[in-house]
């Protein structure tokens, strides 16, 4: 594949190691679901109001290697965490809030509660998924699961790439044809149905649609979705994909979004934005959603709104449109372009938005400053993780090392807690999810 730098066959060979020691079989047999981590330049916090926006994998992400279990077994261990997870894929399962009562993890022979271990939630979603849609499945897995080093809490959906990756695995082992748009909607139902995550579908359609060297563009209100290229000659593609990188730069906070309820109470704020324009432009029986009002009565109505509820909606329209512009830039292989608007919304989803804790704000003006950065924002809903920001390629390393510098500085704590070799990771633009 074009652009493929990860995974190595190092990774690779590891993964199915470990799967063959568990499983008593050999390694050539193992199967391994490569499930990459997105970033989004351009359309943050807008998905679930049916906005548009864009996404890039990139070349980090998970991996699940497998091999059918030969009956309705499932076996799962982690690079990352603790113990074993066990259970079959013939237990009807539940939301979260009832599913928990009965999750026990296995480590050394002894049964440990959902507190001590709780990183099976992703395994027994996927199967609740594929249930609510009536697939009978008889073939369990034993698998082994690793993620990126220092990745996992960083804003980069790890949550919805771990959910992609056991649906491929439960689909592949049960030979079950599901087509991307279907994987779609069962990773939704992991995050909202199973886990209570008021999220859209942003994650999931970045990960399973993607492909190098595209801006991936998809409508959340029609599902309608494609891949934009650069419109260069293909030398001239070539070389404008070669000239940036992605920088990921990480800052230490790890605080998990389905325990912070900042999130939910934002998509709550503009659902009520919706439902004020709505009702003032004479729509009151459409759902309240941003993407349910026209432009023009927003424009007409937006004094209406108090003043937290005009910020969220200022966002949601402002951002649409930046998403739209993005597309020009990207396809007309303008990258100063592209950048300043990453900027912009990253700067909006500080000042309407309001979301990013401080290290966070921090963190996204050190990029903005960095040598060679065309643009950075936040990545995932800032409340946690890191920042991404697009960089020439020519200058990837030196502004790395300014970022890694400028914000120890200011988060000494923070950042010692990261391995320097992690602070500010360079990557590359990467393909969507696969099963190998």
């Amino acid at each position: 594949m074009e652009g493929v730098s990860w995974p190595s066959q190092e990774e690779l060979d590891r993964v199915r190691k470990v799967v063959a020691e568990m499983a008593g079989r050999n390694s050539k047999e193992v199967r391994v679901v490569v499930s990459p981590y997105r970033i989004c330049p351009l359309g943050a916090h807008i998905d679930h109001q049916g906005g548009v926006v864009s996404a890039v994998t990139v070349n980090k992400g998970i991996l699940l290697g497998f091999i059918p279990s030969g009956d309705s077994q499932v076996l799962l261990q982690s690079g990352q965490f603790k113990g074993e997870v066990r259970f079959r894929v013939d237990e009807i399962q539940h939301p979260r809030h009832s599913a928990l009562k009965n999750d026990k993890i296995i480590t050394n022979g002894s049964s440990k509660s959902k507190e001590e271990c709780d990183w099976g939630r992703y395994a027994r979603g996927a199967l609740y998924a594929l249930q609510s849609r009536e697939n009978h499945l008889s073939q369990g897995i034993i698998g082994f699961i690793n993620g990126s080093e220092g990745l996992d809490s960083s804003g980069l959906s790890s949550s919805a790439a771990t959910g992609i990756a056991y649906l491929l695995a439960l689909e592949n082992a049960n030979n079950l044809t599901v087509s991307p748009m279907e994987n779609i909607e069962y990773d939704r139902l992991i995050e909202n149905g199973y886990l209570g995550l008021r999220n859209g579908i942003l994650d999931q359609s970045a990960i399973l649609l993607s492909s190098y060297g595209c801006l991936t563009f998809m409508n959340c209100k029609t599902k309608e979705h494609k891949l934009v290229r650069p419109k260069l000659l293909k030398n001239q593609e070539a070389d404008m994909l070669k000239s940036f990188k992605i920088l990921l730069a990480l800052s230490g906070l790890k605080h998990a979004l389905t325990n912070n309820p900042g999130y939910n109470n934002r998509v709550a704020e503009c659902e009520e934005a919706a439902r004020v324009l709505l009702h003032a432009s004479g729509n009151d029986k459409l759902e309240p959603l941003l993407s349910n009002v026209e432009p023009e009565a927003y424009e007409a109505h937006k004094g209406k709104l108090e003043a937290t509820l005009a910020r969220r909606a200022e966002h949601y329209f402002s951002e649409n449109m930046r998403v739209i512009k993005g597309l020009e830039a990207w396809a007309s292989g303008n990258l100063e372009d592209f950048g300043k608007l990453i900027t912009s919304s990253g700067l909006s989803s500080i000042k309407n938005y309001e979301c990013g804790a401080e290290p966070l704000i921090q963190l996204y003006e050190i990029l903005v400053r960095a040598p060679g950065v065309y643009g950075a924002r936040f990545s995932g809903a800032g409340f946690r993780g890191c920042c991404i920001a697009f960089v020439d390629a020519s200058r990837a390393v030196e502004a790395a090392s300014f970022v890694r510098d400028e914000y120890y500085k200011l988060q000494p704590a923070l950042a010692s807690q990261i391995n320097p070799d992690n602070a500010v990771l360079i990557c590359e633009a990467g393909h969507s999810a696969r099963v190998l």
